[in-house]
């Protein structure tokens, strides 16, 4: 049982920051850390209620750790517990982050380190394995589900579709094709009066809007700054179903349309990301930076950076203050379970097409370009140029992760070693 007292501030602010800090491998980790210290350690709340709050969270866009972070603490100390807990468990991750991203801009080219991000890209290939099988086995539960996969990653590989119309289309496909109503399952959490919701959505949305509000009135919407205030709110309405899959919607956006960095310098981003602790969607900050960085330097760099980790993780207040104590009731909707198991299996063919990606550009060392009878540019590898050391480094980095259960720390530290090596030795 649940202790019936609930933590004063400082005490969930001291647990909350111990989480942030040693949050490393993923939403997996960091969702069991965040069990072990709040359930196990602390018994702040119960295995049920904390099972609520984790499958409310999966249902929401954003990152799902960080709102079962903001979502426990605001079931212990309401609106203020949900701040603090939902903050602390980025800002660890986002400071370190920030200074990985200023050191990368200044010494990422040289050969050292370029030899050391050699290894790690082949690792971030490993990690987009796993996440594929993990998924896989989650969301293939039948022949629907493997078209809906297969229908996802060749509109987004093949045709180029926007990433929100993929998702949209397999929600709608979902909601007619419904399954039988989830099972009756007790409440968690009584519903407060429909107007207290509106009035907590409207304020943390208002907050959520401001900066980028004030941003296109002062600099106008073709200024970098109003360009990644939205295109990371954007993303932050439609990232169903984690990183990885709203990286191929990124990757898309940032490399492909505005070009604010390379696909080498997107694969590095996210190399750096899985080496500190908190989400690993903080590679939007990392993005940011670069995007800044390229149009003015330092200065331009910070603000951008902050705009990206702000429109990143602001959403997720809005949804856990307006939304949770309904958490339950949409649950048991069937036909909003019918639409979210087929935007899971369609998540399994965006991260497909991620994958793809990534490994045309971390295990080729060039590409060409050929155009498609409707209009479409596809990379395609040119076969002398294919790196063995990158292609052995990534197989044995997701064998490490799926095999072996690995630590995600271990795995990119080790595979930046091999990469070094495999320079000095080449």
């Amino acid at each position: 049982m649940s202790d019936p007292s609930p933590p004063s501030l400082r005490a969930l602010a001291a647990a909350s920051f111990k989480i942030g800090c040693l949050g490393f491998g993923g939403p997996a980790g960091q969702i069991a850390l965040m069990h072990r210290v709040f359930v196990e350690e602390r018994k702040w709340i119960d295995e049920a209620r904390y099972l609520h709050a984790l499958n409310y969270c999966m249902l929401l866009p954003g990152p799902e750790a960080q709102q079962l972070a903001t979502y426990v603490g605001w079931l212990l100390r309401g609106v203020r517990g949900g701040v603090i807990a939902g903050a602390l468990f980025v800002i660890p991750g986002a400071l370190i982050v920030f200074g990985l991203s200023w050191l990368y801009v200044l010494h990422g080219q040289t050969p050292l380190v370029a030899s050391l991000f050699v290894g790690v890209k082949a690792a971030v290939l490993g990690f987009i394995i796993d996440a594929l099988a993990r998924i896989g086995r989650r969301a293939l539960k039948g022949r629907i589900d493997v078209a809906i996969a297969l229908a996802a990653f060749a509109a987004l590989f093949v045709f180029g579709a926007p990433f929100p119309l993929v998702i949209l289309a397999a929600a709608l496909l979902g909601a007619f094709l419904t399954s039988p109503a989830p099972a009756e399952i007790p409440l968690a959490v009584t519903a407060p009066p429909a107007s207290r919701a509106f009035a907590s959505a409207a304020i943390w949305g208002a907050a959520w809007l401001a900066p980028v509000g004030a941003v296109l009135v002062f600099f106008g919407p073709q200024h970098v700054l109003a360009q990644v205030s939205l295109l990371f709110s954007q993303l932050a309405i439609v990232t169903f179903g984690g990183a990885y899959a709203v990286l191929a919607y990124l990757q898309q956006q940032a490399v492909d349309v505005h070009a604010w960095l390379t696909p080498a310098q997107m694969i590095d981003g996210l190399g750096l990301a899985e080496t500190t602790p908190g989400p690993l969607i903080l590679v939007n900050q990392f993005v940011g930076f670069l995007a800044g960085w390229g149009e003015g330097g330092l200065g331009l760099a910070i603000a951008a950076a902050a705009l990206a980790s702000w429109c990143t993780f602001a959403p997720s207040f809005v949804w856990i203050f307006a939304g949770a104590p309904y958490a339950e009731h949409l649950r048991r909707n069937r036909f909003a379970a019918g639409a979210l198991r087929a935007v899971t299996a369609a998540v399994l063919g965006v991260i497909a097409s991620l994958a793809l990606w990534f490994a045309l550009h971390v295990l080729f060392a060039q590409n060409t370009r050929i155009a498609t009878p409707w209009g479409r540019i596809l990379d395609a590898p040119l076969l002398a140029s294919f790196n063995w050391a990158s292609a052995a480094i990534a197989v044995l980095a997701a064998i490490a992760l799926i095999r072996f259960k690995a630590n995600a720390v271990l795995v990119v530290l080790a595979s930046a070693a091999a990469g070094w090596a495999a320079h000095a030795l080449l």
